[in-house]
């Protein structure tokens, strides 16, 4: 809104060539509504003038030639007859064009989905990988951990008790920690 006065306010003109899709629509479907309309009053007005004389209607008087006039108003039929032929045509395209666009959008759509599904998947997957080779790591910590503990305590024993018993469990424990 724009101020003329201060007291006074006026909407802001719109501007030129921009007419809105609601606006166009109305347009559009009043125009297409006149071939129809018009191919009507002119197959009327040729019948009219066809099969009726001066006699019937007075009106007739007035016209030179009806004959002429309804030469001149078939022709004016048949291109009325294309007009409305090709505004049909253009609106079956459109729709077409509009089905196909939406089908398009659509497929791009599942795709989209489809991949976005495909990446939540393949991180799953990486985060269970990852989950196992940490369950991995931390297994064979406490694997090497528990042979630590054996070899501490086997090394511990012998060096308390030098029996070939203890000698033969560290010697059981060093080839395991070989291995």
């Amino acid at each position: 809104m724009r101020t003329v006065s201060k007291t006074v306010m006026t909407p802001a003109p719109k501007p030129l060539g921009n007419v809105g899709q609601g606006e166009m629509n109305f347009w559009v479907n009043f125009i297409a509504l006149l071939p129809g309309t018009i191919l009507t009053i002119l197959i009327i007005l040729i019948a009219f003038l066809r099969f009726y004389d001066q006699t019937d209607f007075t009106l007739l008087g007035y016209l030179a030639n009806p004959r002429d006039w309804s030469n001149r108003c078939t022709v004016a039929a048949i291109v009325v007859a294309m007009v409305g032929f090709g505004i049909e045509w253009n609106r079956r395209n459109q729709e077409t064009d509009r089905l196909v666009a939406e089908e398009y959008r659509r497929i791009e759509e599942e795709q989209r989905r489809t991949e976005e599904e495909q990446r939540r998947a393949k991180q799953e997957q990486r985060r269970i990988e990852e989950e196992q080779r940490r369950i991995k790591r931390e297994e064979q910590a406490t694997r090497r951990a528990r042979i630590e503990a054996e070899r501490d305590l086997a090394l511990l024993n012998h060096l308390i008790d030098p029996s070939d018993r203890n000698r033969a469990i560290l010697t059981q424990v060093r080839d395991l920690i070989q291995e």
